[in-house]
């Protein structure tokens, strides 16, 4: 009986792998087009093929990665890129403890570790459309799409050491049109964000070029400030409502 039961259980594991794996490949197919233009900001750092690469293997996070790679551009110190990278993957804390709520109290303490690894928005996506996390399909979603946003990256540095100068140029701009994609559809339905990027674009130019004291900070310190402040105004003057979800 312990035998079959070691069998099933290694023949349900399989199965989530290879289900992961195939859930995950489109999501890995869209990871190396927009990679491929982070790699173009990470070469614009002065970071090889091989250190983006690792970069992104790291840490998995197109905003957090492009703002770490603008703070190395802009020659900010450690603790500035550290501060940065921390507030702008901050979301992923969040995503990391609901997903910790939706595993099977059997599911052991490194497998829960594994999937926390491998916390992305679409990998996320893929988790709470099940009733529960599977570790196994988790898995399988990162091995089909984590080396692609990794590969992505590479092949933009490598790109932009090739192509003209003209070229790099252009292509750096595609990552401006991610943001936008991400930020326009939440801007146009949701009244507080709307308000909040106008703010960012406001604050972000009075900051730079009006006010004597944060024209003397680096880029980094305006951007970590400018988002603490923006981002703790609009949560103390329009928090979020959680009675939908306690109800449900």
């Amino acid at each position: 009986m312990s035998q079959r039961s070691t069998q099933a259980a290694a023949q349900s594991r399989g199965r989530d792998m290879r289900e992961g794996l195939r859930d995950g490949l489109p999501i890995g197919l869209g990871y190396l087009a927009v990679a491929f233009s982070l790699g173009i900001a990470a070469r614009e750092a002065g970071l090889t093929a091989t250190q983006g690469f690792i970069a992104s293997l790291l840490s998995v996070a197109s905003a957090g990665e492009y703002a770490g790679f603008t703070l190395i551009a802009a020659q900010a110190s450690y603790v500035e890129i550290a501060l940065g990278t921390l507030v702008t993957n901050a979301r992923y804390l969040l995503m990391s403890t609901a997903l910790s709520q939706r595993f099977s109290n059997s599911t052991p303490l490194s497998q829960r570790i594994g999937v926390g690894l491998g916390v992305t928005d679409e990998l996320f996506g893929l988790a709470i459309a099940h009733p529960q996390v599977r570790p196994f399909y988790q898995y399988g979603a990162m091995l089909s799409s984590i080396p692609l946003w990794c590969v992505g990256t590479s092949a933009g540095i490598v790109a932009g050491q090739l192509l003209p100068a003209r070229v790099v140029t252009a292509l750096s701009v595609s990552l401006f049109g991610m943001f936008l994609a991400v930020i326009m559809p939440a801007s146009r339905t949701d009244r507080v964000v709307r308000i909040c990027v106008l703010a960012s674009f406001a604050a972000s130019y009075v900051a730079s070029h009006l006010i004597p004291l944060t024209m003397a900070w680096s880029s980094g310190t305006r951007i970590i400030v400018l988002t603490v402040i923006i981002s703790t105004v609009a949560a103390l003057i329009c928090p979020v409502s959680t009675e939908g979800d306690d109800a449900s």
